[in-house]
């Protein structure tokens, strides 16, 4: 039975000689080898046209590095090696000190390939512009051996976290003029978790340093970079005029790294900062001038400063805040089309008695609060002072501060404005506010000590310390207690 089976269904080229089997079945591998190579080939091919997707590329191609300055040098020029692990120091110091002795011919301008570029701190020179192309990374050194000693600053009296020195900036500069740091958005990037880490564990002698710290200089331009994971605050220009940063990036994690401000302008006057996305674990902008008496003697304001068109994010702070070290005065400031999101307050004024100075002449416009927890801060009680000699009897003034254009979702206490006797907050106005609630209950627009007005319909409805105006900015109604508190920091 199995035989007459076998002998009936016998394939035919069983008949044939073995070399015939062999050949008949290496051409059936070679046909389904270029099948499948073909097939490939088509596919590739097919995914090499969709944007975004370079199957047969050798990778992007470089962007060229434009000539900025009437003379450029690379670092590798001066030894420079991005590996990761070289130590690029003495490379940054030769590229500077070479720059240095360009300004008669319009200065120079170093640029810094993709790769990883070690270094310890290092100072630029005037005339000199930064450029950090695609794929650069400037890595700060992890030990703090590496990094220089500076005296305190004058407005502070001292480190802000010690007493004496502190440390100074990865990057940094005094007393110049014409600075430039750009690039294709390369990255200066800190390492701050072991000083995050040290500074929790109180094993640090001195105050951390910041990122970026330029000092008594003027006409600097910032722009194009991502700055990121500072060891103190990010990007510090002290005492300067004439300053833009514009589309910069600043990261740091949302929590455990403390102080990382994004962007602290101190005591400094004629400043735009636009087009910026900011996500720290502070501030994200922090308008400053100087620490109680230190600051009042030194007596440098800021002024003239303009925020638009930024994106900002602090969980554990501010999006945009203004002080606490503000006894230099801080005057004539302007945010617009700002958004705040997931942060615990949304744009802030924080003083206390012992500062002196003043906060004057500030504008908010065109302000958006997603899922933020306090929306509209002025708090005049921050008591943190450098020393025991700072002066009580100094207190600040803040008046004429406008909110107009102010809208958001999913915020807890839209305005608290916790003036006091001491420090009464005068001739507030509120124009367009209109702020979705994640609390129903009262006292959600909170006020203390506060005299201003209300122009218009506002959502939610105003505390009863504020005059009521009409659209046409006719007078409503008076309000008949100034005084009266209503401020409750457990909502």
């Amino acid at each position: 039975m199995v035989e007459i089976f076998s002998s009936r269904w016998r394939l035919p080229f069983q008949h044939h000689p073995r070399w015939l089997m062999g050949l008949l079945t290496t051409h059936r591998t070679l046909v389904l080898v270029l099948w499948i190579v073909g097939f490939a080939l088509v596919f590739g091919w097919q995914l090499s046209s969709m944007d975004g997707v370079s199957f047969f590329r050798r990778g992007p191609v470089a962007r060229p590095i434009p000539r900025l300055r009437p003379v450029a040098y690379n670092l590798t020029d001066f030894g420079g090696v991005g590996d990761g692990k070289t130590l690029n120091t003495e490379a940054f110091e030769r590229a500077v000190e070479a720059i240095s002795k360009l300004g008669a011919r319009g200065g120079g301008q170093l640029n810094v390939p993709p790769g990883f570029w070690l270094t310890a701190p290092f100072n630029l020179t005037s005339h000199m512009t930064l450029f950090l192309a695609e794929g650069a990374v400037i890595l700060g050194i992890e030990d703090e051996s590496y990094w220089q000693l500076m005296p305190p600053l004058p407005s502070y009296g001292y480190g802000r976290e010690h007493k004496g020195p502190r440390y100074g900036s990865l990057i940094h500069g005094q007393n110049l003029k014409d600075i430039v740091i750009t690039g294709h958005n390369g990255t200066i990037n800190g390492q701050g978790q072991m000083w995050w880490t040290k500074y929790k564990k109180r094993i640090l002698n001195y105050t951390r340093g910041p990122l970026v710290q330029l000092m008594w200089s003027k006409d600097i331009v910032i722009s194009n970079i991502t700055l990121r994971d500072s060891p103190f605050w990010t990007l510090h220009p002290y005492d300067c005029k004439n300053v833009t940063i514009s589309h910069v990036t600043i990261l740091a994690p949302v929590s455990g790294a403390p102080n990382t401000d994004g962007i602290d302008p101190d005591s400094c006057e004629d400043v735009l900062i636009e087009n910026c996305y900011i996500c720290v674990g502070d501030d994200a902008v922090a308008i400053k001038s100087g620490w109680d008496q230190y600051g009042i003697a030194y007596g440098r304001p800021s002024a003239n400063i303009t925020l638009r068109n930024l994106t900002v994010q602090s969980v554990v702070s501010a999006g945009i805040s203004i002080g606490s070290e503000m006894s230099g005065g801080v005057s004539n400031i302007t945010v617009e089309n700002l958004i705040v999101w997931e942060s615990r307050r949304g744009i802030r004024i924080k003083t206390a008695p012992g500062r002196g100075g003043y906060v004057r002449n500030i504008f908010y416009r065109n302000v958006t609060l997603d899922n933020v927890r306090v929306g509209i801060v002025i708090k005049t009680d921050y008591n943190e002072h450098p020393d025991e000699g700072f002066d009580p009897a100094a207190v600040p003034i803040i008046k004429n501060i406008t909110y107009s254009g102010i809208h958001g979702q999913g915020v807890r206490v839209p305005v608290r404005i916790d003036g006091s006797e001491e420090i009464p907050v005068k001739d507030i106005s509120f124009r367009d506010i209109s702020i979705g609630l994640s609390y129903k209950k009262k006292h959600i627009f909170q006020c203390s000590f506060v005299e201003g007005r209300v122009i218009g319909s506002i959502f939610p409805a105003p505390c009863e310390n504020l005059d009521l105006y009409d659209e046409q900015g006719r007078l409503v109604k008076l309000s008949s207690s100034q005084n009266s508190t209503d401020i409750d920091y457990d909502i």
